[in-house]
């Protein structure tokens, strides 16, 4: 049975085990802001993320706590279906992918489930302007907290603003105004989520055709030979 589940066990344990070794250590130790370069096109920017995956937000307080929600019922169903490729025997590059979009989502939910209870400082969002607002200083590890279970926010830090520029003065809509590639700052755990989903894309029909001989076995083990009994049942010419 263990070495069934070797693949996605040590998959999703190995991204989570980095994705918050690098989260709690940037949020107990830097403020919100740029914490270090390396050259121009890798920035470490340490920023909190109150919705979804590379800085996205979603809908304020309440849709932040739907999200939260979406995102726990869609890791259980990630646990089914990993469970279900398993049986089925899939090829174990399939298996490892989804495991890594699993890991990755189970990242960001810890953030969201236990960093607004564990540290005294985050992102909050204000009801009187209803925006959230960023904080000074850096956060502490506390018990009491500075958000309920399920309203902390995402902690991002990777940044690689490998081209910028303007776009030229004849370019549709966005004519002369400033450009960037790659704007979205994100963490391990959307890291994780991109490459798996990457190796879903790059590899699917490697995956399928390893399944199509062991699927086509099946279905030879299953056909019922003819009886001796009827064999000799049938009348000789």
């Amino acid at each position: 049975m263990f070495q069934k589940i070797k693949i996605p066990l040590f998959t999703i344990l190995g991204v989570l085990f980095i994705d918050q070794f690098i989260k709690i250590y940037i949020k107990a130790n830097y403020p919100l802001g740029e914490v270090g370069r390396v050259g121009d096109w890798c920035i470490l920017h340490f920023t909190e993320n109150p919705g979804m995956a590379f800085g996205l937000e979603f809908g304020g307080s309440y849709g932040k706590l739907i999200l939260s929600i979406f995102r726990i019922m869609a890791c259980i169903g990630g646990f089914y279906y990993i469970r279900h490729l398993i049986q089925k025997k899939e090829h174990a590059g399939f298996i490892f992918s989804v495991s890594l979009v699993l890991a990755g989502a189970i990242g960001n939910i810890l953030d969201s489930a236990f960093y607004g209870m564990i540290f005294d400082k985050g992102t909050t969002f204000n009801l009187d302007i209803h925006e959230y607002e960023p904080y000074s200083g850096v956060a502490n590890f506390t018990r009491g907290g500075y958000a309920p279970a399920m309203y902390g926010c995402v902690v991002d830090m990777f940044y690689f603003p490998l081209i910028e520029g303007h776009f030229p003065s004849w370019f549709p809509i966005w004519g002369g105004e400033e450009f960037q590639f790659f704007r979205p700052i994100f963490n391990f755990a959307d890291f994780s989520i991109s490459f798996g989903v990457g190796i879903l894309l790059a590899f699917h029909k490697r995956f399928a055709k390893s399944k199509a001989p062991e699927l086509a076995l099946e279905q030879t083990n299953t056909q019922t030979p003819p009886s001796s009994e009827n064999n000799l049942n049938t009348p000789a010419n």
